[in-house]
């Protein structure tokens, strides 16, 4: 039977003792309708999935079509994972920032690498930044229907003029306007600034995060969060575009100005409400602020107190789960970033003090984006390349999920696990989180 597939929810995982495994769904097959109803993207499955009484239309590998009837409790996981969260297809960007990281990729590369994603739902669903300027009437009906809240934004300025001019879209001046949407129908936004120097800094930036203040309340604060993000520019960004890279004298000017904001702040609201991204204190060769600064981490995918937390995620476990010697000898390359060389190395000799491991720290640049200064998420498998060949690389290297795309075994560059792996003659070990990354140090 010939089905003509509007959306595509296609299976890609099963979960092991789940009711779909019960039921008997298989990978490849896909997802047509539930209760007569076809979920373009993941908030749709998962709302329809809530049901105690389910009809699924499917069509299998082999492009039969059945149904499947199922009873339930109440919100109850069926156990099926997706190839993409996007059924319909991804909302792509309709700004030109001359920031935008996907423009600063050299040519001639996969098309995946230059997919620009501005998507309401990747935002609601894993805390990715939009901008707000291609949403339909459609679309901001339904985030007001299905309460899809938090959105995390991408503000950058709050002065019509001046987004305009950074997002190159005359759409981005209606950000006040929007603001007040979401206060009106109380939903919730995590803002974020990304700092261009000499466009949207100083009183400019003052004026964003005062602005941005006016929409938090201690009752229902529209505005949860504010984070302030150095920009970023690689070697391949256009001249044309007149932009200034953030400096050591630009990150302590910002750090001054953002922490008076944040004392003004405290005593208003009882929390900082903005925050400072990780970067500007390496940048600035300042130390990273206490870990009571970051009050519950609300901007920690951001890099805003990633590093803390990791340090005080790491100590913890390795009270918990390090043992004073492990049976046979091991020697593992732990690469990041030369961003946190000097704040990761103590970490690297904690887990050196357990008899017969060691863990070589190599902290490195990034030659692919042409950056002296590198956090641990930006080095690709290139860099990996360059920087590790002809080294002692023991018996693997520990390799930070964060350096990969959405945690699969593709670098930035989209080479692979096994192409670096192959090139470096040795096994590359991805480490999802701190626990994972202590379980590869002393397994067997």
């Amino acid at each position: 039977m010939t089905v003509s597939l509007k959306y595509s929810a296609k299976v890609s995982k099963i979960v092991p003792s789940s009711i779909a495994e019960e039921v008997g769904f298989e990978i490849g097959d896909t997802i047509i309708s539930i209760n007569g109803k076809e979920p373009r993207d993941l908030i749709d499955y998962n709302f329809l999935c809530s049901d105690v009484f389910l009809l699924l239309q499917v069509l299998d590998i082999q492009k039969n079509l059945y149904q499947v009837e199922i009873e339930k409790d109440y919100d109850e996981d069926l156990g099926l994972e997706f190839e993409t969260a996007l059924f319909d297809g991804l909302i792509q960007c309709n700004n030109r920032c001359s920031f935008c990281f996907i423009d600063q990729q050299p040519p001639g590369k996969r098309d995946s690498l230059y997919l620009k994603d501005d998507d309401y739902r990747l935002s609601f669903l894993y805390g990715s930044y939009l901008t707000l300027t291609n949403l339909t009437e459609k679309e901001w009906k339904r985030i007001e229907s299905m309460r899809l809240s938090p959105l995390f934004v991408s503000v950058h300025a709050i002065e019509p003029d001046i987004r305009i001019k950074l997002l190159k879209n005359k759409r981005a001046g209606e950000i006040k306007k929007q603001l007040e949407w979401f206060r009106e129908k109380k939903l919730q936004i995590h803002a974020q600034i990304v700092v261009c120097p000499g466009i949207n800094d100083g009183i400019h930036l003052e004026k964003t995060i005062l602005e941005l203040a006016e929409f938090h309340t201690t009752e229902n604060p529209t505005v949860i969060s504010t984070a302030v993000v150095p920009v970023g520019l690689t070697r391949f960004h256009p001249e044309k575009s007149n932009l200034i890279p953030v400096d050591q004298v630009k990150s302590e000017e910002v750090i001054k100005q953002v922490q008076g904001l944040q004392k003004k702040f405290f005593f208003q609201f009882n929390s900082n409400f903005v925050w400072l991204a990780d970067e500007w204190f390496l940048i600035a060769k300042q130390d990273l602020p206490p870990e009571s600064d970051y009050e519950d981490y609300p901007q920690v995918s951001n890099g805003v107190g990633s590093i803390k937390k990791f340090i005080q995620e790491f100590y913890s476990i390795c009270q918990e789960k390090l043992p004073q010697k492990i049976d046979k000898e091991k020697t593992l390359i732990w690469v990041v970033g030369n961003a946190v060389d000097k704040v990761f190395q103590p970490l690297a000799q904690r887990l050196n003090q357990v008899e017969n491991l060691t863990i070589i720290l190599i902290p490195l640049r990034s030659k692919y984006w042409g950056q002296e200064i590198t956090v641990t998420g930006l080095l690709t498998g290139e860099d990996l390349i360059s920087g590790l060949q002809n080294m002692y690389l023991g018996d693997g290297i520990l390799v930070p999920s964060v350096m990969l795309k959405n945690n699969n075994d593709i670098f930035l560059d989209d080479m692979t696990i096994e192409e670096v792996s192959l090139n470096l003659k040795t096994l590359l070990i991805p480490a999802n989180n701190i626990a994972d990354l202590i379980e590869i140090c002393l397994s067997r």
